[in-house]
């Protein structure tokens, strides 16, 4: 590959710069929204993470279309597949409604109540632990949403420490990251390279899904016996004046999810799903919630701004990464998929010839294990950071805060990868 940049990679990597910082100073914009309110709109807008990257990418596509004009500019966008976006909106959406979540809330309740400790305790402990566990089956941004959703509804229902929120967070991002690796069909950066590398279920068991759940399972318990006497309300009965959803409506809910999950690789199809799945809620409206279209919209807006803008960084970052051995990769990537995403991270590396087995392996667990360091880590991140931010002070989830809540978790990830 050659080493010198073009001057739309050149500008594309400066883009991209811009963007992470961007990204970690999007509380400094609300804040200036309260400052200077004749020009609140514009600053809340940049203050919303969600629309970072999204805005850079328009940036870059601006320069295309000034430099290259329309045809090498549209041909660009032609190039980049945003299949994932399409599908984080779609899945977001019917994981969010109620009656997934009156199911899902059930289950837990049932797994919690198994447990030989208060309820409030043993929820905490399950929601960290067996939900990003079944984002192996059903798909790590449904497993985010079904978290996120019932964490903001039970636990954040009550003042927390920003130790608790932050701490919490974490193991949430580095669980739900790492613990979608039991099966080939649920974690972006895993879904990017099976196919490449013929990887089936019993080397993803193998070779990281045991590890994982190690990792899921002590992270989740460090995190509840830390924050034992805080989390006790969990248990508490959530007041609603919802009724039950029927048992059918449920299954149809069920049936929608799962085929969407089977066809994840196919826009046309899982699309035309969605658009029966919304005809269906219309039709059954009395069983439903508002559905989180607008939350849905801005995180797949967020993951196809970061698709137009890691089209343009493979110059630099495949290099980087292929200078490595398979010890100095595991944490390349690692470090790395803090800034930029974890699945853009092991793409690249299925576009190369002639990778060791170990290379690769080590490849994807230092994607994973470091997918809960930053919110653009890792795909499901933005949904439910868009889900929980409105429990953080104003509205903002703290980048720094959020990486010292995950270096514990992560710090687990890399021992159970490294050691186990």
């Amino acid at each position: 590959m050659n080493s010198s940049p073009t001057l739309i990679q050149g500008i594309g990597a400066v883009l991209f710069g811009l963007a992470i910082l961007h990204t970690f100073s999007t509380k400094y914009f609300e804040r200036l929204a309260h400052v200077q309110p004749k020009h609140a709109g514009i600053w809340h807008l940049l203050g919303e993470v969600e629309v970072v990257f999204g805005f850079w990418a328009l940036v870059l596509m601006l320069f295309m279309f000034s430099l290259g004009g329309k045809q090498e500019a549209t041909a660009y966008l032609d190039s980049r597949n945003f299949t994932e976006p399409l599908f984080v909106f779609a899945i977001m959406v019917i994981a969010a409604t109620r009656p997934i979540l009156q199911l899902s809330g059930s289950a837990v309740r049932v797994l919690a109540r198994c447990m030989p400790f208060q309820r409030g305790v043993a929820m905490y402990f399950v929601v960290l632990s067996a939900v990003p566990l079944l984002g192996s089956f059903i798909t790590e941004p449904a497993a985010m949403t079904l978290a996120a959703l019932m964490l903001r509804d039970i636990l954040f229902s009550q003042p927390l420490s920003n130790r608790l929120k932050y701490s919490t967070l974490g193991v949430l991002f580095v669980n739900i990251s790492i613990g979608g690796t039991l099966t080939p069909f649920a974690a972006p950066p895993v879904l990017m390279v099976v196919a490449q590398w013929n990887w089936d279920l019993w080397f993803m068991v193998s070779h990281f899904g045991w590890k994982a759940a190690v990792a899921v399972v002590v992270n989740a318990g460090i995190a509840t016996l830390l924050f034992r006497r805080q989390v006790g309300h969990m248990g508490r009965k959530v007041a609603t004046d919802e009724a039950p959803v029927p048992v059918s409506v449920m299954l149809v809910h069920l049936v929608f999810l799962a085929l969407v999950v089977l066809f994840a690789h196919h826009p046309a199809v899982f699309l035309g799903l969605f658009l029966f799945f919304m005809g269906f809620t219309t039709a059954y409206q009395r069983h439903q919630n508002p559905l989180i279209l607008r939350e849905a919209l801005l995180v797949a807006f967020f993951l196809a701004g970061l698709v137009v803008l890691g089209g343009v960084q493979q110059w630099w970052l495949q290099p980087v990464l292929m200078k490595m051995d398979a010890n100095a990769v595991f944490f390349g990537a690692a470090a790395l998929t803090a800034f930029t995403d974890n699945a853009a991270l092991t793409y690249l590396g299925s576009l190369v010839e002639g990778l060791s087995d170990e290379f690769k392996v080590a490849l994807v667990a230092g994607a994973v294990t470091g997918g809960g360091l930053t919110v653009i880590a890792n795909a499901p991140n933005p949904a439910g950071a868009s889900i929980l931010k409105e429990k953080f002070s104003d509205g903002v989830i703290n980048p720094l805060g959020l990486l010292l809540g995950a270096l514990p978790p992560t710090l687990v990830a890399v021992i159970a990868f490294q050691v186990l």
